[in-house]
């Protein structure tokens, strides 16, 4: 269904085997001008490969980047699905994967989504489905590398990637594992919904303001989900497209018809409902103090379908926002300017993520 352009043939690899040294984790900078390395640095435990790859998901050819812990044997392996916010392989919210999985002797695929980096094809044409295909694509491409074994690929996404992680798991029967981080158990526009109530609260605002600004939102998605007609959607977001809180409420000041418009079709996606095709073990966290995202009322459907999930681990990690960062002010965790800056920081959630992938058999801890 899809031709895939490999990373690895074996005549790259012995190519590799001289062109690339291995990027090896922990070296200090100093020295590095040089060449030489400082007196008081020693080798670490494990040296990770880094090779750029592409392959073909549908119309688009996409590029990402393999990084793979030297070892004897076949490696497990983790590929990135994106957070809205974060479309591309360099952005700070894949770094921690990086850091910690390859000395745990898995592998970690990180590519740029389509529309963005180094990938081609346009978001604008892509749905959900669409999206975790694209992850099911460097999947395929990953179980065909011999370094790999594919036997033990997995998916790990946080936030709009939490649902893709679940959904490319769904789709793809090889699937090992798969991890979503604060991905909401509710339909898009009901956590978007929830996130514009936490801004205008943290910005100050009163609650009828909140309700105004939620009133004409579930309008215009109603108009989407054609439960509602254009002219009166277009009347309410007309009176409060002034209003001192609108620029902070994620709307435009007109809308487009559902077949033009991806935000109809990802109102649609119920992640709850994908559930019942996730067959391997997956876990969800969730941080405590996240502003985006209903945790409560997520964690709450996950453990009213637990009986019909026994492959689901579901944890709430403490003090963790949205990014699993413990430090960051809630003014700075809603301004977009900052999104793309979000990393995890929770010795907590470290410490969850490693465990349950010990447990499951795909991390090796040293």
């Amino acid at each position: 269904m899809r031709n895939l352009r490999l990373c690895w043939t074996p005549a790259l690899g012995a190519l590799l085997a001289v062109a690339l040294p291995a990027t090896t984790t922990g070296v200090a900078a100093a020295g590095a001008a040089d060449g030489a390395l400082p007196p008081w640095s020693a080798p670490p435990s494990t040296s990770v490969e880094v090779h750029e790859c592409t392959f073909r998901s549908g119309d688009a050819v996409l590029s990402g980047t393999l990084h793979l812990p030297r070892v004897e044997t076949r490696v497990p392996a983790v590929v990135v699905l994106h957070a809205a916010s974060s479309p591309e392989r360099t952005n700070p919210l894949y770094k921690h994967l990086i850091a910690m999985l390859p000395p745990m002797k898995v592998a970690v695929f990180v590519f740029d989504r389509r529309g963005s980096g180094r990938s081609a094809g346009n978001l604008e044409d892509s749905d959900y489905e669409m999206l975790a295909d694209d992850g099911i694509a460097a999947q395929r491409l990953l179980a065909q590398d011999p370094r790999i074994d594919p036997q033990r690929i997995g998916f790990w996404g946080l936030s709009q990637g939490g649902s893709l992680a679940l959904l490319a798991a769904s789709r793809s029967p090889r699937t090992a594992f798969a991890v979503s981080v604060s991905a909401p158990m509710t339909t898009p526009d009901v956590q978007m919904n929830f996130a514009v109530a936490s801004i205008l609260r943290i910005k100050g605002y009163s609650q009828a303001d909140i309700d105004e600004a939620i009133a004409v939102r579930t309008a215009v998605d109603d108009f989407q989900r054609g439960k509602r007609d254009r002219a009166s959607a277009q009347k309410l977001l007309d009176a409060t497209n002034n209003k001192p809180w609108f620029e902070f409420i994620y709307m435009e000041r007109t809308f487009r018809d559902p077949h033009q418009f991806r935000w109809a079709r990802e109102i649609r996606h119920d992640p709850l409902a994908v559930l019942s095709g996730v067959k391997s073990p997956a876990l969800v966290l969730y941080g405590s103090a996240d502003p985006w995202v209903p945790v409560q009322p997520s964690v709450e459907r996950l453990r009213a379908a637990a009986t019909r999930h026994p492959n689901l681990d579901t944890a709430e990690i403490a003090g963790a926002d949205h990014a699993m960062a413990t430090n960051v002010a809630p003014a700075d965790q809603i301004d977009p300017q900052l999104m793309t800056q979000a990393a995890p920081q929770s010795a907590e959630y470290f410490g969850a993520l490693g465990a349950w992938l010990a447990r499951q058999g795909i991390a090796t801890v040293p």
